[in-house]
């Protein structure tokens, strides 16, 4: 597998970058050698090629997407790619973009265009285009603004769609958990009636000595000595 790295900043808000990166069906207008994109769902597009001479078309899927701050993408098919974008706010008015890519170069032309870095003078170039389509124009033309959960947030709840922290309780990792009681038959029946209900029997055992009798009231004056 080979691997590129590039940025660049554009002077556009990070929002404005952001969302024309989700508008792959106008990638063409700045990426070299991308005949076509083609949205066939939220999260799937259809790409036509060419790479070094030869045109090639698969299919790709987004694995992660979150709204002002990463894409992520993997190809389905050959040629075997997968890479992701990231922005980064440097000021009201200026984001960096960085692009990572992997892919599996076929055959003796695309090898020999690898050899000679031709694809990452390629993904340059692409970003610097990118800067220019987007700054010329001062604003995107569309968005996206939905939310992929990455593989690595789908282990909280189980339902696929829903990220979790990977704990089972649906609760991030260092985020605290809302208070549990320790034992959950606690507190068991009690023997005292609810209050008002009259007098409270004594408990076994702890009855009135014998002979004691009974106390005289708190106001009865007791016998005179």
């Amino acid at each position: 597998m080979s691997s590129i790295e590039q940025s660049i900043e554009v002077n556009v808000p990070i929002r404005t970058a952001y969302n024309q990166w989700t508008q792959f069906e106008s990638f063409p207008e700045f990426m070299e050698g991308v005949e076509s994109v083609k949205q066939i769902g939220d999260t799937r597009t259809d790409w036509v090629v060419e790479i070094a001479g030869v045109r090639r078309e698969f299919e790709a899927e987004i694995t992660e997407q979150h709204p002002d701050e990463r894409v992520a993408w993997r190809s389905l098919d050959t040629p075997r790619q997968a890479g992701v974008v990231t922005f980064h706010r440097l000021g009201d008015d200026t984001t960096r973009v960085t692009l990572q890519m992997e892919y599996d170069p076929e055959g003796f032309l695309e090898k020999a265009a690898d050899a000679l870095q031709l694809v990452r003078m390629r993904v340059k170039g692409d970003l610097e285009r990118f800067k220019t389509f987007i700054e010329s124009r001062g604003g995107e033309t569309g968005a996206w603004r939905g939310d992929v959960p990455g593989p690595h947030q789908q282990g909280g709840t189980g339902s696929g769609g829903v990220s979790g922290g990977g704990s089972g309780t649906g609760y991030d990792i260092g985020e605290p958990m809302p208070p549990r009681t320790v034992n959950p038959d606690y507190p068991g029946e009690t023997p005292l009636p609810a209050p008002g209900s009259g007098p409270i029997p004594p408990a076994p055992g702890t009855g009135p000595l014998p002979g004691s009798g009974p106390l005289p009231p708190r106001d009865t004056p007791g016998p005179v000595i």
